[in-house]
């Protein structure tokens, strides 16, 4: 469902007329933000597969930090590789890293781990790996990446579009103040509950990311 397709689902829902564009009135405008508003509470409520994507780089001799380019600061990694190892990369943290780059000489060798290392001047997230890599190494990072805010009227929504269009009927109807019968309340909970089942119907897609065994 693309972005105008959203914008005039809700309009329809409260009555008003279509547009042909979601710039074309103030309040289709407030509607597109409604809606992008709501995008960003369904994307944080569950690691959704259409986000699902990878990221593929190639060391570079003595040099440690590397951008997740295009993952933007709110990507989730839930699993990093070094292709040219076969192995898989342990996940370490900030500190550690410091004090192995900075009251050590660090080992250089083929990565092993990594750690999160703030954003970029993009925005993006990067990462620090260790040991320092000695050559080139292909390195791979499965992750969950949220698609940019919505702006041009034939972007496709990437997420469940039923959720989305709730959620934001439910702030424009909040908004507003008056329904002509329905309450925002009510609608907020028609909401959560189309949320509940597209999370449900998802999360069969990946059963091993759900299941747990005792270790």
């Amino acid at each position: 469902m693309t972005y105008l397709e959203i914008v005039n689902s809700v309009l329809r829902r409260l009555r008003e007329d279509q547009v042909d564009t979601v710039a074309e009135t103030s309040y289709s405008v407030l509607i597109g933000d409604f809606v992008n508003d709501a995008k960003t509470v369904v994307e944080d409520a569950h690691s959704w597969s259409a986000l699902r994507t990878s990221i593929e780089f190639d060391t570079v001799s003595g040099t440690a930090i590397y951008p997740l380019t295009n993952a933007g600061q709110d990507a989730e990694v839930r699993e990093a590789m070094n292709i040219s190892n076969s192995s898989i990369m342990g996940m370490s943290n900030r500190s550690v890293m410091n004090k192995r780059y900075n009251l050590t000489t660090p080992a250089e060798g083929t990565p092993t781990e990594f750690a999160f290392n703030g954003t970029d001047a993009n925005g993006d997230i990067t990462v620090r790996v260790y040991p320092k890599p000695d050559g080139i190494y292909s390195l791979f990072f499965d992750a969950f990446i949220k698609q940019a805010t919505l702006s041009a009227d034939a972007t496709v929504l990437k997420v469940p579009y039923n959720p989305v269009v709730q959620l934001a009927f439910g702030m424009a109807l909040r908004e507003r103040g008056e329904t002509g019968g329905q309450t925002a309340v009510e609608q907020y909970a028609l909401a959560e509950a189309a949320l509940s089942d597209a999370v449900a119907f998802d999360a069969n897609k990946y059963e091993e990311d759900t299941v747990y065994y005792a270790v």
